[in-house]
């Protein structure tokens, strides 16, 4: 009988489809021995109708990947940033049940969760069930993480208060305390609490899985693994580009354009603006006289968010964007609302520079399809994500805001000028060419990380 792994991913799109990719490399290198059930849990906030659609897709196409959803739990009194560990945490005796249910018929080699799951950590304890983390980021966040508990240790101030004090995070460039994630600036915070305990889980786990890989973060891989005691690094995971062209205009728009001419705009599933920086963005873009492709999603009630799970889709594109400039733009650029199939336009040969938030997923994305990129970070670890693509793996131009926080249309069109059109764009261009090489090199016949991966299935059988 084959043993069973278990994935526990947070269901936040970016999250699931990562952890389920690496779904899909188990399945493909190991079904003859190990069966596969990702368990999803309960909750309203984890309702989104993209993730419903997703998991749809997934079963459809592989059956051997077992979605097992929880039961409905009555929604928390109220919504905080904490939601998502309160949630994996009510979900504990659906976990509890779910496991001891598996282990009377199948063997469990292993169970792998998000980090975000972490909650779920006295489950696996108690039922003395081998734990590994999953870690979507690449491992200069989580760098961060493994830092916290001595940043914790050695000083009683929040990182607010720290400031412009750089912080000596082994493996990274020189990273501002400010420029650490946002939810780790108060420590007087539940969520700066929960993130805490997941930080001094991860060295008491089996190990932890990141989807990155060797040539891609030398210095931060090897300051880690001085850290953990297992270490896996079996990226790059990203999702396969599928042929759409013929049901997507902007594919066949993309595909009439002159090689690497155009820049692509897009800020993950999360990502908003104001109206304001919308209307600078596409200033710059006018004044930059360059083809754009650029997703738009509709603008946040409170101008000072950049992060939302609630954008509409249904938006007047003609309201938020500055009176003409559709018009204007029309033989030089598209603009479409929300969503745009990110792989496949990446994998375009027009396709010449990525304006990206630095969402990990994304980061591979360009990676994989060699493209360069312009860092605009919004959320998270993505300030650090930025630091590390501009210093250390020079494969991104800084996206400057100004002291509001709003990037001008003067810098929008001088970074798409450089990124397209410049000495400095095409060695970039150069570099990302070279590192998605060494990218698909990972996982060739003795590459780092079909080698990890392989050790990493090893660390599965029984002893």
């Amino acid at each position: 009988m084959k043993d069973t792994i278990v994935l526990y991913p947070t269901p936040a799109l970016s999250h699931l489809v990562s952890i389920v990719e690496l779904g899909k490399l188990i399945i493909d290198h190991y079904s003859h021995r190990f069966s596969l059930t990702v368990l999803l849990s309960s909750g309203d906030s984890f309702k989104v109708p993209a993730v419903d659609s997703y998991i749809d897709h997934v079963s459809q196409t592989d059956p051997s990947i077992v979605f097992h959803p929880f039961p409905a739990l009555p929604n928390p009194e109220s919504s905080s940033p904490t939601t998502i560990f309160q949630t994996i945490r009510r979900n504990n005796p659906n976990l509890l049940h779910t496991l001891q249910t598996i282990s009377n018929t199948s063997s469990i080699a292993a169970f792998v969760i998000d980090c975000f799951c972490n909650p779920a950590f006295p489950i696996a304890a108690e039922l003395n069930i081998p734990l590994y983390f999953y870690v979507p980021s690449g491992a200069s966040g989580l760098s961060i993480f493994l830092y916290l508990p001595t940043i914790h240790n050695q000083t009683d101030k929040s990182l607010r208060e720290l400031g412009n004090i750089i912080l000596d995070i082994p493996g990274l460039p020189p990273i501002r305390a400010a420029q650490m994630p946002e939810v780790l600036h108060d420590r007087n915070n539940e969520f700066y609490d929960e993130l805490l305990d997941m930080s001094i889980n991860f060295t008491k786990s089996r190990g932890i899985i990141s989807n990155t890989f060797q040539a891609l973060e030398p210095r931060v891989i090897e300051a880690v693994e001085e850290q953990t005691s297992a270490f896996f690094c079996i990226g790059p995971l990203v999702v396969e580009p599928r042929d759409q062209s013929s049901e997507s205009d902007c594919l066949r728009w993309l595909d009439a354009q002159p090689s690497r001419s155009v820049v692509f705009l897009s800020f993950g599933s999360r990502g908003v603006f104001p109206a304001k920086q919308i209307s600078e963005i596409a200033e710059g873009l006018e004044r930059s006289g360059q083809r754009f492709l650029w997703v738009v999603r509709s603008p946040p009630t409170d101008s000072g968010k950049r992060s939302s799970l609630s954008a509409t889709d249904d938006f007047d594109l003609d309201a938020v964007m500055p009176e003409g400039f559709l018009d204007r733009t029309r033989d030089k650029g598209q603009v479409v609302k929300s969503w745009a199939p990110q792989v496949e336009v990446l994998s375009r040969e027009s396709v010449g520079g990525f304006v990206t938030h630095c969402g990990w997923n994304s980061v591979l994305e360009a990676v994989c399809a060699g493209v360069p990129m312009l860092a605009w970070p919004l959320y998270a670890e993505q300030e650090v994500n930025k630091e590390v693509l501009v210093e250390d793996m020079k494969l991104a131009m800084p996206m400057e805001a100004a002291e509001d926080g709003i990037v001008v249309a003067a810098e929008v069109e001088k970074r798409v000028k450089a990124l397209i059109d410049s000495d400095d764009g095409a060695e970039m261009r150069e570099r990302s060419r070279e590192i998605r090489e060494k990218a698909l090199a990972a996982w060739a016949e003795g590459g780092s990380s079909k080698t990890a991966f392989t050790n990493l299935a090893k660390s599965w059988e029984r002893s």
